[in-house]
């Protein structure tokens, strides 16, 4: 069947529609807005509405573009100073986790399919072929679920689960390329497995300092091309980050590991018009995910997943309850200082996401002999993942006493304002009440503590600046700048303000 171009745009336009709605719905009832996108493409495709789309390769194509870009956008919006402390553990996850979750994994899928489903003929290699497609984490996921609720981790666990979470992938993607070419190849002997460890680490050395000399490279384009239109240079950050992908695969590295680096070394740079290229990235990231996450839900048959229903339930449950948590647990074990309850937090945020099953693909690619097999396992699996870990992530953290309770950290709501990186304060906003302004209705008679400003005033829909005299009204939005925050949450405190939103710079 064919269609006009103005159907396929009103049809994407309509998954976009509801992909949106969806994830107002998700942060409402904890929902992870990944597995929403993949329901509502799985629900427009071949057994839902019948938009029919089998191309994996078309597939494969759109899911690297994407993962460039969220992996891009993970390393601008890490900074260096808040994964420091925990940059140890973030490694070593990234890695040895990663290698012990696959192998552990392998083993148990090996042994289950061998004893407890004879119709399903995996041999070892294959069995650690499906474990090390699942092996990275999701990121997206987590943290829009955590940032939707407002749940605030104590200590260093968010960055540590957010440089886990954007460095893991390629890991799982070396393995799963080495496991590919060895099951392809006949009669893999020594030489084959020699010759696929130094690719291994070839192409994570490679991948690294790509990423570092090539970030390196970006920044000081970026800075000295000067260009006439600074609405371009959010394209010329785009450019770079697809460019740092595709040449490091020309230097036989990991494309993945460079972008991720590349990324993290821009974003702690300081270029020219970071602010909105930051942004625009931000957004870029989003209908990435978007695109990323519908395609793969259209490509899958509902229908298809049913006979491996059962093996993919319990190799599900066993990386959520053992292959997960043992993999954690050994890599961590040099890190004494590290509580048993964070390293189980840890351990919980093992949410597979649209990741593995992109890595699912490439068996397809390959044309391996169990790789629908494999696709359709890894697609259960991952739905299974995140309907029990990514629902339950917020209660888990309360559970385990890991969740801050203090200030609602968030975009300011009614002051759309933005200040250089490099200027260290504070923003709040307040709703005022008679409550508030009990001891005087002048902005001189709320006394706000030294190194704090009133700078702006919203009235219904009029802003403006206001004076020491300013009669405040109830219901006016008040903007707050501050390089004493303490004291200023103290002062709110003593003022019985509760309502308010608060944004470090």
């Amino acid at each position: 069947m064919s269609f006009s171009v103005e159907f396929f745009l009103l049809f994407l336009s309509v998954l976009f529609l509801f992909s949106l709605l969806s994830t107002k719905a998700g942060s409402k009832f904890g929902v992870p807005v990944l597995l929403l996108f993949l329901g509502i493409g799985m629900l427009f495709g071949t057994d839902g509405l019948g938009f029919e789309f089998q191309n994996y390769h078309a597939a494969q194509i759109i899911g690297t573009v994407a993962l460039c870009i969220i992996l891009f956008s993970g390393g601008l919006d890490t900074k260096i100073q808040d994964i420091k402390p925990v940059i140890g553990q973030g490694v070593i996850l990234a890695t040895v986790g990663v290698l012990l979750m696959a192998i552990i994994t392998g083993t148990f899928i090996y042994y289950i399919t061998q004893y407890f489903f004879p119709d399903i003929h995996l041999s070892f290699l294959e069995s650690l072929l499906l474990a090390s497609v699942m092996s990275s984490t999701d990121s997206a996921s987590v943290f829009s679920i955590l940032r939707g609720k407002g749940v605030r981790l104590k200590k260093n666990i968010r960055p540590l689960l957010e440089l886990e979470s954007g460095s893991n992938d390629p890991m799982a993607y070396l393995l799963t390329i080495i496991l590919i070419q060895l099951i392809a190849s006949t009669g893999a002997g020594n030489q084959e497995y020699g010759k696929a460890v130094v690719t291994f680490f070839m192409q994570f050395c490679i991948g690294g300092l790509a990423g570092f000399c090539l970030g390196k490279l970006a920044v000081f384009v970026i800075n000295k091309i000067n260009l006439d239109n600074e609405s371009l240079y959010p394209i010329l950050l785009f450019t770079c980050g697809i460019f740092i992908f595709s040449a490091t695969y020309f230097f036989k590295g990991n494309g993945y590991l460079a972008v991720y680096i590349g990324g993290l070394v821009i974003g702690n740079a300081r270029i020219v018009h970071k602010r909105s290229s930051l942004n625009f990235f931000d957004g870029l990231a989003w209908i990435s995910q978007m695109i990323m996450f519908l395609t793969l839900g259209l490509l899958v048959n509902p229908k298809d997943l049913w006979p491996v229903a059962l093996v993919s339930i319990i190799i599900g449950i066993f990386m959520i309850i053992g292959g997960r948590p043992l993999s954690v647990l050994i890599s961590l074990l040099p890190f004494l200082k590290m509580k048993f309850r964070e390293k189980c937090f840890v351990s919980w945020v093992g949410l597979r996401g649209a990741v593995p099953i992109i890595f699912a693909i490439l068996p397809l690619a390959a044309g391996l002999e169990n790789a629908q097999l494999m696709f359709n396992i890894v697609f259960f699996i991952t739905l299974l993942s995140l309907l029990i870990q990514g629902t339950t992530l917020t209660q888990v953290a309360k559970w385990l006493r890991l969740t801050k309770i203090g200030e609602n950290q968030g975009p300011l709501q009614d002051f759309d304002i933005e200040f250089s990186e490099d200027i260290k304060s504070t923003m709040t906003e307040i709703a005022l009440n008679k409550n508030i302004l009990s001891h005087g209705n002048r902005l001189m008679d709320i006394p706000l503590p030294n190194h704090t400003l009133a700078v702006m005033v919203k009235r219904d829909h009029r802003y403006f600046i206001p004076k020491g005299n300013t009669e405040l009204h109830p219901g006016d939005k008040l903007l707050v700048i501050t390089n004493d925050e303490n004291a200023l949450i103290e002062t709110y405190k003593n003022l019985g303000i509760k309502n308010y939103r608060l944004r470090r710079n």
